[in-house]
């Protein structure tokens, strides 16, 4: 059922709002990372970038997506039962809204105090937007849509560069890239039906369902085999291990529960990103 054009219900659909802590939640952390005194998570500056990465980045990171995805949306029944499928009443109204999210981008990006952070920030725009929109299209190539994916992280690099004043650790990116490409591998694998009746090439219509799961959690282990030996194996790391064992356990189950299972990472995103914010605030 179509939401009536110009409601605040289709930009909250739109921008799906059951994941925008993937990007203010990583900010938060990011910036958490990177602050030497807490009292700085207190200004203006920093709830701004907050504030941002809730509505505005993921009306522009998902409103593009929609625009651009109408042919796979229509065979892809989540859209019906778990997130919105875009009606073409609404299209014009999304337009509108996702150019004004760019124009809040870009505006934005202008009182950046470094190069370095607007360049942050253009990667952020370029990612999502090149996701999805062609001729580069990210999400029809295969390997590079897990890998482009990185943007999840972006956020989190910008906090810390917001904190810190200082360029992001390349371990840190190489950790971030590890995650976010399992994550979206983990999260096209519902999709590999619906993916391969467009004629839509991703990482998991190739590898298929079993395999993506395979590599998920080989993605997964690394990631936090590397984390658990920065942090001196504190307890909290092997939290972490929760991702991997998610993936294996998966491969002896329907292949329908995949889809199941994937609508409550946000609550397990939301946990651990939750245990790594105090973990680091607490060891400040």
């Amino acid at each position: 059922m179509s939401t009536p054009p110009g409601s605040l219900t289709l930009l909250l659909k739109v921008s799906r709002w059951r994941f925008w802590l993937y990007l203010a939640g990583t900010y938060l952390i990011g910036f958490t990372i990177g602050v030497r005194d807490l009292n700085l998570s207190l200004s203006g500056w920093f709830w701004l970038h907050f504030a941002y990465f809730t509505l505005p980045a993921n009306l522009l990171l998902y409103g593009v997506n929609d625009l651009f995805d109408t042919d796979t949306d229509a065979a892809n029944p989540k859209k019906t039962v778990r997130e919105h499928l875009l009606a073409s009443a609404e299209r014009p109204f999304l337009v509108r809204a996702v150019s004004i999210a760019f124009l809040l981008t870009a505006a934005l990006a202008a009182f950046q105090k470094t190069s370095e952070d607007r360049w942050m920030l253009a990667l952020f725009v370029a990612l999502s937007v090149f996701y999805s929109a062609p001729p580069v299209r990210f999400k029809a190539r295969p390997f590079l849509d897990s890998l482009s994916n990185v943007l999840y992280a972006v956020p989190g690099f910008l906090g810390f560069q917001h904190a810190s004043g200082q360029a992001v650790p390349w371990q840190a990116v190489a950790v971030a890239c590890l995650w976010t490409s399992a994550m979206h591998l983990f999260s096209a694998i519902p999709d590999i039906g619906a993916d391969r009746k467009a004629g839509l090439n991703t990482t998991a219509t190739v590898m298929g369902h079993r395999a993506s799961l395979v590599l998920c959690a080989v993605l997964w282990l690394v990631f936090a085999a590397i984390v658990m030996s920065l942090v001196a194996f504190r307890p909290y790391g092997a939290v972490l291990l929760v991702y991997p064992a998610i993936a294996l356990a998966l491969l002896f189950k329907a292949d329908t529960m995949t889809g199941r299972v994937y609508w409550f990472f946000p609550l397990v995103n939301a946990l651990v990103g939750m245990g790594a914010f105090f973990v680091v605030a607490f060891s400040k």
